[in-house]
């Protein structure tokens, strides 16, 4: 094993349906992937009978050529109906998430916001909050993000960003991966636009003085000293 394997850090990335990995953490998937680190990304529902009827969109072909662009595998889809974690008893959601980490031990969890005003949000991550809580000891930081159309249409507007991530060396692989999301893409000025998309990270990253960043709420974070 190389230097740069036994150092690399283990990402989980949890999002509700597939295209909010994207949304929220598409350049930092993309950054964590150029200096070598592992990540796993789980998206808990299908994201297309709700809308689309059993046949679908191609989701599954949709996040995987997402992932691939974004340099990582492609995610574990766990398959619950979109629009519904709300109904499902928490401890099935919590067993899911658990059961699909398997041996990846993660260092950092990115997982949507429980500010957002999607409720299949809300219970994923009140989920993953139980799933992986302090006990869970190779966690060394556990951030949340902002979802375009969620995030910023919840009220009250309780999500305050601590962490800033630069992504000025990937913000292009994330709109290309978000094009991906042929079903999920709109027209601007809807937040989900790629014109919107691209303004929102130069917001972000104008507030630290870079050209693009994404942003995070942190939950808890682990330092050894």
């Amino acid at each position: 094993m190389s230097a740069a394997q036994s150092t690399a850090t283990h990402v989980l990335v949890i999002a509700a349906h597939p295209d909010d990995e994207v949304l929220g953490c598409g350049g930092t998937i993309a950054a964590h992937a150029d200096r070598g680190d592992t990540v796993r990304v789980l998206i808990a529902c299908e994201g297309e009978s709700l809308r689309y009827g059993q046949a679908g969109v191609g989701q599954r072909a949709h996040s995987a050529a997402a992932a691939s662009i974004l340099g990582v595998e492609p995610p574990v889809l766990i398959g619950f109906t979109d629009q519904s974690l709300d109904t499902v008893p928490q401890v099935e959601l919590i067993q899911a998430l658990q059961d699909h980490v398997g041996d990846h031990a993660p260092d950092v969890i990115y997982c949507q916001s429980g500010c957002d005003v999607n409720s299949d949000h809300q219970a994923l991550f009140r989920a993953a909050l139980v799933a992986f809580r302090p006990t869970v000891e190779s966690i060394r930081a556990f951030l949340t993000w902002y979802t375009a159309s969620s995030t910023d249409w919840a009220f009250p507007r309780s999500f305050t960003p601590d962490t800033w991530v630069d992504i000025s060396s990937s913000i292009d692989r994330k709109i290309k991966a978000m094009e991906c999301y042929q079903s999920e893409v709109r027209d601007y000025p809807h937040p989900r636009s790629c014109e919107a998309l691209r303004a929102q990270a130069k917001f972000f990253g104008s507030q630290v003085c870079r050209t693009h960043a994404e942003v995070f709420q942190t939950v808890r974070r682990v330092e050894s000293i």
